[in-house]
């Protein structure tokens, strides 16, 4: 942040704000732990990214967290280990009946992190204070015992107890003030779910945010940020709740069971959005479904022949991706000429909100950084800051040129690619095949594809001129569903 002119202010909790009605930014208050003094500041929207006690959450009018709280309370530690247990360096969950359980996790630079249940050695609750880093050794050591256990090192040490809420509402009513990450829900920490999910929050919402500051968000827009963010945290609970009562009642298959059942989901590939105005339903769906992420594919790329991973290959700037996919260059040629003669112009949303972006970043451009030399930014914006385009084709570079191709994808040569190396795919799959199915020689798919990497709407046209003018209506309507230009 500080290489691209942003300094944070530390030690400076959130107080409260104020909203003083639509067009006059917010009076945020904040006190500063070192001067003692309270700081106002003046903003367009606050983010309260303050954790399972947020201030910021409370502040907002009829927002609450709903759920529960087990009785349940746990150590965590991470260190470097000294045992004679024989399967420290798979992760395992070590069950004793009288003393509880013990999950290990492999870690770097030879640490592991155990999970420890303090279950209370009475019928009283487990009393927290009690639950020192010594005591929490111990229990360990109990549960692990006969074998030995010891510690080199400890890197750090916790406890908590396991809350599975999810706030009612993730935004106020204006839609200014919003709350991500534990301020907005909150579940058990075992499978590797709190920081992920977390971050993809904050994803979703800064591109959002980004064409918010600049004028160009209509109100939906905004509103898709809990629409999808909460409908993943409900999802994340439902998981949590089979997953946490597994692993207390020591069932090693249901674990597994739960494991396997969620494991797209837990990887973050089966975090999937609804229908709203950003992802369109498309019939029938194929692999790049709208509201899920882009599959993998490998293409190769034209320009340097260098073959890439598809879906990884263009720089998060904070621009959609339209991709025009098409088995043969030179029979989609008329079409992709007047859709992309369209998009480039005035007429169109995109070429009127392209210029209204353009404009945005010569007032608050983002400063350069050392990094820029190696993603060269520059290369995927040539043609619009609203969206890079891009093109894939079965047609061999030996018959195109990039000189064949309309304006506005010569001008994103960078983006220009060739569907011609299955091989390297881990299903063997083209990449055409797999995102769109099958495409014929007379037809092109239009795939346009969200800053954040998911699937937003996704139409297989014919490449006549009559389909070429309905293409253009159906991108304008797309995106003039959420641009304001």
């Amino acid at each position: 942040m500080h290489t691209r002119g942003v300094e944070v202010t530390r030690s400076s909790p959130f107080v409260k704000y104020r909203n003083h009605g639509s067009g006059i930014a917010l009076d945020v208050f904040s006190h500063s732990s070192t001067t003692g003094k309270e700081r106002l500041w003046q903003t367009k929207y606050l983010v309260g990214c303050d954790g399972a006690h947020s201030k910021v959450r409370k502040s907002i009018p009829e927002i609450k967290a709903e759920g529960s709280s087990s009785e349940a309370i746990w150590g965590v530690l991470d260190g470097v280990i000294e045992t004679d247990f024989p399967d420290l360096w798979s992760k395992v969950v070590v069950y004793s009946e009288e003393a509880g359980n013990v999950l290990c996790i492999p870690r770097e630079r030879n640490m592991t992190r155990l999970y420890i249940e303090l279950r209370p050695e009475s019928d009283a609750p487990m009393d927290k204070a009690r639950a020192n880093q010594e005591f929490v050794m111990e229990r360990a050591r109990q549960i692990m015992a006969p074998y030995s256990l010891s510690w080199k090192s400890v890197e750090w040490f916790g406890i908590y107890q396991i809350g599975q809420r999810v706030a009612n509402r993730f935004t106020d009513e204006a839609r200014r003030v919003f709350i991500a990450g534990d301020a907005s829900h909150t579940h058990s920490p075992k499978a590797a779910q709190g920081m992920n999910t977390s971050m993809h929050d904050s994803f979703n919402l800064a591109w959002k945010l980004n064409l918010a500051v600049r004028g160009l968000a209509k109100p939906c827009l905004m509103e898709t940020y809990e629409h999808e963010r909460r409908k993943i945290a409900q999802d994340l609970i439902n998981f949590d709740y089979e997953h946490a009562n597994a692993f207390q009642d020591g069932d090693a298959k249901a674990l597994a069971r739960n494991f396997l059942t969620n494991v797209r989901f837990i990887s973050g590939v089966g975090a999937e959005y609804g229908s709203n105005a950003l992802n369109w339903t498309s019939e029938p769906s194929r692999g790049a479904k709208p509201g899920c992420l882009l599959p993998p594919a490998r293409l190769t790329r034209y320009l340097d022949a260098n073959p890439v991973d598809a879906q990884l290959d263009i720089p998060i700037l904070g621009q959609f991706r339209t991709y025009f996919i098409c088995k043969d260059v030179h029979r989609s040629k008329d079409f992709m000429e007047s859709v992309c003669a369209h998009l480039s112009s005035q007429r169109s949303v995109l070429g009127r909100a392209t210029t209204a972006l353009e404009a945005s970043y010569k007032d608050q451009a983002p400063a350069a950084t050392e990094s820029d030399s190696y993603i060269q930014p520059q290369r995927y914006v040539t043609a619009s800051r609203v969206s890079t385009f891009c093109i894939v084709t079965s047609t061999s570079k030996a018959n195109f040129e990039i000189a064949d191709l309309p304006p506005v994808l010569q001008a994103s040569k960078w983006t220009v690619y060739l569907d011609d190396v299955p091989s390297q795919d881990t299903r063997g799959q083209h990449c055409i095949d797999k995102w769109v199915g099958q495409v014929a020689d007379d037809e092109v798919a239009l795939l346009i594809v969200r800053p954040d990497g998911y699937v937003g709407a996704a139409k297989l046209w014919s490449s006549s001129e009559q389909s070429a003018a309905a293409t253009s209506t159906w991108l304008d309507d797309y995106f003039g569903s959420f641009l304001i230009c």
